[in-house]
């Protein structure tokens, strides 16, 4: 009887100790030990206090009035539309339901970024459409015009006739890290699936996929796990404190639902992006005339680097930013503007999100050793004969203006064409400088840049260019046209 005493005793003394040992690992208010005779195993706990727990409740009440529902009516064949093998995009299930022979509706999402009307969704959404239409989260709905599209950035700017609504405030996704939680808010499937709200973390950031359409692109995906669907596209990537921090994108699924894998434009980007075609109807994109490639083990053997973070500048563009900063082929790019860089998708987003005519320091690495130079960005090639917002004309990587009376009365001259700056393209290869004064185009005397443009496009074969040099001497050059 006492022997039973005793072994039942033990039990309960034994029960006890598992039990308070079950307490003691799950307290978060105590650190952790390394009990004796566990030759020095450590026993971890994670010390997290109430608040530190994820809360969605403030952020998804406080976003899902800002994300709309679009629709829109595409004049196209479906198998006209180019979808990317690689990825499919987030278009509803009403998708490719026929209202005429060539009449198909789709859908996606939409953010609300500005209260007079202003809304951000993806290009592929609105792309060819015939007509847009939005639908509130209060069910009001709205006839959508298309402000501007960037097809680089897979980014459009829509707009509705309505004022006091609802916004997201813009977070910095250069500040996401791995594993932050973050909600994903959109129009899955279906019209009856408005404003789904789903969690998930931010898996990488960085994400470039890849493109077979041979379009120029710029990639630089936050990648998430929350649950995306055919329809989320265009719609919300929302951190803890209610901040929008990119735009619902792109999955890569074989079956065309979600699979654990979503991708969405950076808002750093879609707010440079949303800017440009708000204020200007196109996109100001600064170019740093570089061809890059990775860091491998051969190039960092072969340059010593500590590591493979950075690019590898190739190629140099003549007459471009980079060259003329005094950057040069066998470079490597670490940081812009003290942001550090590792791949060829990072050079790009960060790029990105200057304009034209801006400056950053750029840091790199030549002969072994750490350098820093400042760049002043170039912008893109613009069309000949487009106009830009500083009153410029482009012609031919160049940029006109009617010279100014000041300029022609100190060179003498009764009219012309000041050639205001070089950029790459037929007339830095003709080896023309900016403060070139234009005065005969093949032979025609010009005083405007629309002369200009005008009689090189009626050119046949060749334009041929007289004027006067910055130094007030008499000089020419030319181009053939093919």
């Amino acid at each position: 009887m006492k022997k039973g005493f005793i072994t039942v005793l033990f039990s309960v003394v034994l029960s006890a100790i598992t039990a308070y040992g079950v307490v003691k690992a799950c307290n978060p208010s105590e650190p952790a030990q390394t009990p004796a005779g566990t030759s020095g195993v450590e026993y971890r706990t994670v010390n997290l206090a109430e608040s530190d727990y994820p809360d969605f409740t403030y952020a998804a009440e406080s976003a899902v009035d800002a994300v709309v529902y679009v629709e829109v009516t595409v004049q196209s064949r479906r198998q006209d539309l180019q979808i990317d093998p690689f990825f499919r995009f987030f278009f509803g299930d009403e998708f490719g339901q026929q209202q005429s022979p060539r009449e198909q509706k789709g859908s996606g999402s939409g953010v609300i970024i500005r209260p007079d009307g202003y809304i951000v969704t993806n290009n592929h959404v609105v792309a060819n459409a015939t007509k847009v239409g939005v639908t509130l989260n209060n069910d009001k709905v709205y006839e959508a015009t298309v402000v501007g599209t960037d097809p680089a950035t897979d980014v459009a700017i829509l707009k509705i006739d309505a004022e006091g609504l609802p916004t997201i405030p813009f977070g910095d996704s250069d500040k996401l890290r791995l594993g932050e939680w973050v909600l994903a808010i959109g129009s899955p499937l279906s019209y009856n699936l408005r404003s789904t709200i789903t969690a998930g973390i931010v898996s990488a950031k960085g994400r470039s996929m890849p493109n077979t359409s041979g379009e120029f692109k710029i990639e630089s995906f936050i990648q998430t796990d929350a649950a995306v669907n055919p329809g989320n596209s265009g719609g919300a990537l929302v951190n803890k404190e209610g901040e929008l921090v990119g735009i619902n994108t792109a999955i890569i699924s074989q079956t065309g639902a979600y699979s654990g894998y979503s991708f969405a434009v950076p808002v750093n980007i879609v707010k440079k992006i949303a800017d440009d075609l708000i204020d200007y109807g196109s996109v100001k994109r600064a170019v740093l005339g570089i061809t890059m490639q990775p860091i491998d083990d051969k190039i960092a053997k072969e340059l010593k680097l500590s590591s493979l973070a950075g690019v590898y500048i190739y190629e140099v563009s003549k007459g471009g930013a980079a060259e003329k900063a005094g950057l040069r082929k066998g470079d490597v790019i670490i940081a812009i503007d003290g942001t550090k860089v590792k791949d060829g998708a990072s050079v790009q987003e960060k790029v990105n999100s200057y304009h034209p005519g801006d400056k950053a320091t750029v840091t790199y690495i030549r002969d072994g050793k750490e350098h820093q130079v400042e760049v002043t960005f170039q912008g893109t090639a613009a069309a000949t004969g487009e106009k830009d917002i500083d009153g410029t004309t482009a012609f031919y990587g160049s940029k006109i203006k009617a010279a100014s009376p000041e300029t022609l009365s100190a060179l003498g001259l009764r009219g012309g064409v000041e050639i205001v700056s070089v950029g790459p393209g037929k007339v830095l290869d003709a080896g023309a400088v900016a403060g070139f004064i234009i005065q005969y185009v093949n032979d025609e005397p010009v005083s405007k840049p629309e002369e200009v443009i005008e009689i090189a496009r009626k050119a046949k074969r060749s334009v041929f260019i007289q004027g006067i040099t910055p130094e007030g001497k008499s000089s020419y050059f030319g181009f053939g046209k093919e």
